[in-house]
């Protein structure tokens, strides 16, 4: 089954996320389809917090593809704050 999900990268105590489309099979930190955006739970300031490829998340959900638990949070999140402004 193809997941989208997120893979974590950044350095020791600085996360940094990568939203992906990969089989969720794979391990998380593994190789993946597509790169669909990313999440930096540390960002401040002027620092892009959430950067998310909306077209091709709908694409991916339009083929199957399921959402983890975080990544529809982020979605739901993100269309909060897109609506509000």
């Amino acid at each position: 089954m193809v997941t989208i999900r997120m893979a974590r990268g950044g350095s020791k105590k600085r996360p940094f996320y990568k939203i992906v489309v990969t089989d969720s099979r794979k391990p998380r930190d593994s190789g993946y389809i597509e790169r669909l955006g990313f999440f930096n739970p540390r960002a401040k300031g002027q620092e892009v917090r959430l950067e998310l490829k909306q077209d091709r998340i709908d694409h991916w959900i339009a083929q199957g593809a399921q959402l983890s638990t975080r990544v529809n949070t982020l979605l739901k999140d993100a269309a909060k704050t897109a609506a509000a402004a």
